[in-house]
């Protein structure tokens, strides 16, 4: 039998969690494979195996899921450094640049990725792409009070910006009460360009391109795990 998406999600987030070793203090990331990497280290820290772990959570839900196991949650103020943070993406080109934030929590993604020594992306192989942009938009956090004058500057950088609804038509909060526009472009050429366009805007709070961040990926695909990483100087 084919192994589905989810078991191959599974794959990853177990070859991650043997990255984990007691007294880390971790960053876990929010979605449906990282939601996996969460159980895996919390049925690991309930038992014993794994002791005296600290963690700080990139959402309300995976804030939630860490708690029901018991992963005692701190802060930037007492763990400004973490050891080790593993999410998941929307998109991994071949340089392990990303596009993340289908679940809303970009910010804080990024926020814990950048305090960790190490970034750990899990997948499975749907999410690889040779351009980004190719599969997934670029979604962008804004205040509400900026959205009107942010979106043409958005659409003016070769785009189509769509205000994220849910079902009921009312536009998707982050946890910091933003508002997110997913920004479709045709293929992404030059991400770091984009990335500092992107930012410059005033009313921009954050965006989904992690250019340069991740420090390897753990792809699985037709039932095996293929480790990439990143090249640095």
């Amino acid at each position: 039998m084919a192994m589905t998406k989810d078991d191959l999600k599974k794959l990853a987030a177990a070859k991650a969690a043997e990255q984990v070793r007691s007294g880390m203090a971790l960053g876990l990331g929010t979605g449906s494979t990282a939601k996996h990497f969460i159980n895996m280290v919390g049925e690991k820290y309930k038992s014993g195996e794994l002791t005296d772990l600290v963690a700080i959570a990139t959402s309300v839900r995976s804030v939630e899921l860490a708690r029901s196991w018991g992963i005692p949650l701190v802060s930037f103020d007492t763990h400004p450094v973490l050891d080790l943070a593993v999410d998941g993406a929307d998109e991994i080109d071949p340089q392990l640049n990303l596009i993340k934030g289908r679940g809303a929590a970009m910010l804080w993604e990024k926020v814990v990725a950048t305090a960790a020594k190490r970034f750990i992306i899990i997948s499975d192989d749907s999410k690889n792409v040779t351009i980004l942009g190719s599969l997934a938009p670029v979604p962008v956090e804004v205040i509400p009070f900026a959205a009107d004058a942010v979106r043409p500057y958005l659409e003016g950088l070769g785009c189509e910006a769509i205000l994220r609804q849910n079902d009921h038509g009312e536009a998707v909060r982050t946890d910091e009460n933003n508002v997110i526009f997913d920004c479709r472009f045709d293929s992404i050429d030059d991400p770091q360009r984009l990335d500092q366009l992107i930012k410059q805007r005033t009313g921009v709070v954050e965006h989904g391109l992690f250019i340069d961040m991740a420090t390897s990926a753990i792809i699985a695909g037709n039932g095996e795990i293929t480790v990439v990483s990143r090249e640095t100087e």
